[in-house]
This record gives structure tokens, C-alpha cells and sequence, in this order.
């Protein structure tokens, strides 16, 4: 009977000091957990926020969506521009179909019509090139759709004569899905409109 009550009381003691380990392990963890917890947190308070310069705080994480958002922005603009436009008698199909995955139907529409009006049977029958020579876009990320303008200059070669021409155009954009490598921004220009196109008259 001493023996059996004696390994009892071993047990009960062992079961003791196997629970009181286990309970001071498990408050010192939560500690250390809620010790780290917080100096990230103050961390993150102290660095993830910045001043804008009319005072405003913003936080960094937003900071740098926006900013990338914008950057792909207008990449995906200034890219549809320069495909559309820059085009010549060899390589326009090419780059027309390029053009078309980057805007909707009224990027299309523009298309059509300057098909139905021989703008590209021209570019056949006359060698003609247009060349990009510069792409400035207007573009407000305030919500979407993002409404951009975007003034283009370029050149129509004709061999030895170039013409100068400005084209102003305008168009909104929304988030699709990224489809490499048609659309790798994962943006689509809809509402799209040449609003004028002049030609620049050389300084004498």
C-alpha cells in the first residue's frame, strides 16, 4: 500500500510540474507574442505613413498602389499610342492587332473608320510611314474609370517630304484581368476619341 500510494504521489507530482511547465511556457510565448506584436505595431506607426506636402497623412502601402497604378497607367496609354499610330505599309497589321487588345469597342470603332476612309490603303500606296514623336498625357487616378487626354505629335513621311501633324485624344480606363502578352497592365481604354488632329506648319 506504501508503495502504490508512493507512486501515486510521484505521478500526481510529475503530472504537477508537467502542467505548471507547460502553463509558464505557454505565458511566456503569449509575453514574447504580444511584446513583438507591439513593437511592430509602433513600428509600422512610426514608418508606414507619409506627409503629403498640404499636411495630409497618407499610408506608404497606398502611396505605393497609387503609384504603380499610375506608372502602369501610362504605360498602357502612351504603348496603345505608339502602336496605333506609329505604323507604316510593312508592319501596320502587326501592330494595329497589338493596338486593338489595349482598348474596347470604341477603339475599334476608330479602326473601322479609318479603314472604310483608306487611311492604311494609303500607307500601302504611297509608302507612307508615321513616325511617334512624342506622347504627353493628362491622366486623373482619382477613381475609375481614370479619365486621361493625351496630346501626340508625329510625322507622316512621304520619302523626301515629312508632314508634321498634333493629335489630341481622350478616353477612360478600367482594370481587366492581365493577359500576357496581349495586355500585361491588366488596363482597357474605353470611351476612346480623337477630339482634333491639325498639322504644324514648318517656321519659314
Amino acid at each position: 500500500m506504501k508503495n502504490n500510494f508512493r507512486n501515486i504521489t510521484d505521478i500526481l507530482r510529475l503530472n504537477r510540474f508537467i502542467v505548471l511547465t507547460v502553463v509558464s511556457l505557454c505565458l511566456l510565448c503569449s509575453g514574447l507574442s504580444l511584446g513583438l506584436l507591439y513593437h511592430y505595431q509602433e513600428k509600422l506607426l512610426n514608418s508606414a505613413f507619409i506627409i503629403r506636402s498640404d499636411g495630409s497623412i497618407l499610408p506608404l502601402e497606398l502611396v505605393e498602389q497609387r503609384e504603380n497604378r499610375e506608372v502602369e497607367a501610362l504605360a498602357h496609354i502612351d504603348r496603345f499610342h505608339r502602336l496605333f499610330y506609329g505604323i507604316d505599309g510593312i508592319n501596320y497589321r502587326a501592330r494595329l492587332e497589338k493596338a486593338l487588345w489595349l482598348g474596347d469597342a470604341s477603339v475599334d470603332a476608330i479602326y473601322r473608320q479609318k479603314k472604310m476612309d483608306g487611311v492604311y490603303n494609303r500607307l500601302l500606296q504611297f509608302s507612307l510611314r508615321q513616325e511617334i514623336i512624342q506622347v504627353d498625357i493628362e491622366l486623373n487616378l482619382d477613381y475609375e474609370p481614370y479619365s486621361f487626354r493625351a496630346t501626340i505629335l508625329f510625322e507622316v513621311n512621304r520619302g523626301t517630304a515629312t508632314d508634321r501633324y498634333r493629335l489630341e485624344t481622350s478616353g477612360e480606363l478600367i482594370h481587366i484581368d492581365r493577359n500576357f502578352p496581349h495586355n500585361p497592365h491588366g488596363l482597357l481604354i474605353t470611351q476612346y476619341f480623337e477630339n482634333s488632329l491639325r498639322k504644324i506648319e514648318p517656321h519659314p
